[in-house]
């Protein structure tokens, strides 16, 4: 799938987490009229904080900024699959739309493990749209990870 500008931004913002010593999962958030109105990349360690995941943080941000717990109307652009946590975070907050790129068979809850948005529970579930920058994503983390196995 092509690689627009908001995906472009995720990965810097995942190559920033990975000069940080963290795992390097970048997002972005994007309004309703297509501006990024938050970006982070993982803080797990920075922060001591196991839900300082990238999704939770813009997520976070941008709640604080409009003094609200939904984001209709926004979409979200994050290198990896989000986790379970971060799914459930995503539907509460009403995202619009979720843009992934590399799968994770191993820790995600959209279209591995949990399927957070399959669930009858589920209150919402935003259009998904994976395997974006795909390859270059994998590679960030398959270039974090290699040296530390």
């Amino acid at each position: 799938m092509e690689l627009n500008g908001h995906m472009r931004a995720a990965l810097d913002e995942a190559r920033a987490a990975a000069r940080r010593g963290e795992v390097p999962v970048g997002a972005v958030l994007v309004s309703p009229e297509g501006v990024i109105v938050a970006r982070a990349g993982n803080r797990t360690r920075e922060l001591s904080d196991p839900t300082a995941h990238a999704e939770i943080l813009v997520i976070r941000a941008r709640c604080a900024e409009l003094r609200s717990e939904r984001l209709p109307g926004h979409d979200l652009y994050v290198t990896l699959e989000p986790c379970a946590m971060c799914a459930t975070a995503i539907s509460a907050a009403r995202i619009r739309r979720l843009y992934y790129g590399a799968a994770d068979p191993k820790s995600g809850g959209v279209a591995h493990g949990a399927r957070v948005f399959s669930h009858p529970q589920c209150h919402h579930a935003p259009e998904v749209y994976d395997g974006i920058a795909e390859a270059e994503a994998a590679a960030l983390l398959r270039d974090f990870f290699s040296p530390r196995r």
